[in-house]
């Protein structure tokens, strides 16, 4: 038992428990504060950035903490610190050398969340591939689709990324009519649906019927403008095709599409 006590009382036995115990303690209070500080009476939006932020910044308070516990632990067991720092100050000039495309990955992804470009649960464009920010670092970007695909983007391509969700999307949907209908006729079905769908969440007033769009070959194409809140717009638009096709089949209004004659090859005698 005075061998279990001993052993306990020596500087770097107790030391190195001390050392984890406070740094344990900092990091909770720490994650408490900065919880509270960034949580409180925040609106939705201001939650959605707060959250990141959050993320974030833990995540460099852990660094930093397990840096300085790294730091006093080598000196309680009598390496040279002082040395080791200068050391390290010269191995990170190298290190800034070689990897020149993850430092600008680090300041661009501290750009995107202090100049507010997007955040986690927006919806972005980038390279043809649009998705919702499922998870934002500090050297890139992964976004999801709707197909569940995932895709990661170095946050040094910010410029070449399209933000959808911080102003309201909009969409032309255009709907082919047989010539053969009434304009009249038409646009007064148009118009009932676009009454039906202003009545749906998110959906904003400005959505209105535009007029014909253009005269094609087989049909005469009209056209709508559908404005709603983004990450919306796609099912939406799918779901006024489906009005559309409903209310066209219930007055007998003909969407055009291409038939074949079929012959047996029989002819007269």
């Amino acid at each position: 038992m005075s061998k279990l006590v001993l052993f306990i009382t020596k500087k770097k036995v107790y030391g190195l428990f001390l050392i984890i115990g406070v740094s344990l303690i900092a990091y909770r209070i720490f994650d408490h504060l900065i919880n509270k500080v960034l949580l409180r009476n925040k609106s939705d939006f201001e939650k959605k950035r707060a959250v990141t932020v959050l993320s974030l910044l833990k995540n460099f308070i852990k660094y930093v903490i397990i840096f300085f516990a790294v730091i006093f632990i080598l000196d309680l067991y009598g390496v040279n610190v002082t040395s080791l720092i200068a050391s390290l100050g010269v191995a990170s000039a190298v290190a800034a050398l070689a990897f020149q495309d993850t430092l600008k990955d680090i300041i661009s992804g501290t750009t995107i969340i202090m100049d507010n470009y997007y955040v986690v649960g927006d919806f972005i464009t980038y390279n043809g591939f649009t998705g919702r920010v499922t998870q934002l670092g500090i050297r890139s970007t992964k976004i999801q689709d709707f197909d569940g695909k995932t895709y990661t983007i170095a946050n040094r391509n910010i410029n070449e990324i399209v933000n959808l969700s911080q102003s309201v999307a909009s969409t032309l949907i255009v709907v082919p009519v047989a010539y053969e209908e009434k304009i009249e006729k038409v646009e007064k079905v148009i118009n009932e649906v676009i009454d039906e769908v202003l009545t749906w969440p998110t959906v904003k007033k400005d959505t209105s019927y535009k007029g014909i769009i253009e005269f094609n070959s087989s049909s005469i194409d009209y056209g709508l403008r559908l404005y709603c809140s983004p990450g919306e717009i796609w099912q939406y638009q799918r779901d006024i095709l489906r009005l559309i096709k409903i209310k066209f089949d219930k007055y007998h209004i003909e969407i055009p599409y291409t038939k074949i004659e079929v012959q047996n090859g029989k002819g007269k005698k």
